[in-house]
Parts: structure tokens; sequence; C-alpha cells
């Protein structure tokens, strides 16, 4: 079973910074035969749980095998948000032996979703991680359609040693833009003092 598609194009240094579902670029025929040739690929080398295949897409709608990732990703949770699917759980019960009780007719797309990484990068030093210890964090205020997930909290160090992400912000909207509205505001509510941004 394919999910629907997250378009992943922007990118800094190889990091992905914004992730949306579904993306504005497909229509249902390619993200048909895109989903179909993922499926055939996980056929192919024998993987049964869940993972991401990733490709290239141009402007006419032809894509191109980039890379299969057989792991569950960073940007999971809006998949999870458009699908209704909780791709952790669905991941584990695989991994247990359970059967997969989902079905292809099954999945459906129900509105759109945004994350958008939250980083401890410097600007002014082409965005490398920015050291330091966070004196001030606060969250957006809670909704229904935010979702923060972080490993931090206030006075926590960010380190040279480890991923600069401080969170990954994510909305859901009926529409693309209700998502991206969201999103702008809960960015804006945002506070994160003690590290360049």
């Amino acid at each position: 079973v394919y999910l629907p598609e997250r378009e992943c194009s922007v990118q800094r240094r190889n990091q992905k910074v914004i992730e949306e579902a579904p993306s504005v670029l497909l229509d249902p025929e390619s993200r048909h035969r895109m989903g179909t040739q993922a499926i055939d690929l996980a056929k192919a080398c024998g993987y049964y749980s869940t993972g991401t295949v990733e490709f290239l897409v141009d402007k006419n709608l032809g894509f191109y095998f980039l890379e299969m990732n057989t792991r569950l990703q960073v940007e999971h949770p809006i998949t999870e948000l458009i699908t209704g699917v909780d791709l952790v759980e669905e991941m584990i019960k695989i991994a247990a032996g359970h059967p997969l009780e989902l079905t292809q007719d099954e999945v459906n797309i129900h509105g759109h979703a945004v994350e958008m990484r939250v980083y401890a990068e410097d600007p002014g030093r082409k965005f490398l991680p920015s050291i330091g210890f966070l004196i001030n964090y606060q969250e957006p205020t809670k909704h229904e359609n935010i979702r923060i997930d972080t490993g931090v909290e206030e006075g926590s160090e960010i380190s040279m040693y480890y991923d600069p992400m401080i969170s990954k912000t994510i909305t859901w909207g009926n529409t693309r833009d209700e998502a991206l509205e969201l999103m702008r505001t809960a960015l804006q509510e945002y506070v994160i003092k003690g590290v360049t941004d």
C-alpha cells in the first residue's frame, strides 16, 4: 500500500527545511504511477515495513528514482495528518508479524499539512549550527491543528555534536492556505532565545 507523497523541495545543505503534503504539483494519475512504482521497488527488494521512496519530479510530471529510506522519516507527521494513518503503529504491527490491514482503497487525502523545521543556525555564518543554551523557550499556543515535536526545553543546550534542529512545527488545515496561515501564526508565537536565529 502506498500513501500520498510529501513535497520536500525546500532544502538547505541537503537537509529538508519545509515539507508539505500532498504536493501541489502532482495529479491523481501521477500520484498513482509513482505510488505503484514505490510498491514494486519495495517488493523487488523484499522490504515489508514503513519506508519512503524518494523521486525527483520534473515540470512535466516525469519522475526519477532517487533513493529508498527503509525507516520512518522525520516528516512522517504530515502524512499521518492527511491520511489518518498512524505510521508508527503500523510499523510496530508489521515488525510484530501482523498482516497489514489497510487496503489501497482506504487511503484518502484529507486536507493539507505543512512541517517546518526550527533550527538553531546562524544566518551570518552560512547557516552553520548555532550553539548555546535556550535561556527562553516558549512554544506556540496549544491548538488542535498545531503539533510540535521536540526534544528540548528551556535550559537545554544546543551543542555542536548533534543536529541543530530545535523542533518540528506541523500544521494541518482543510486547505493549503489554511495550513500555511496556521503555520505563520505558530512561528510568530515562538519564543527562542539563547542561540543566534
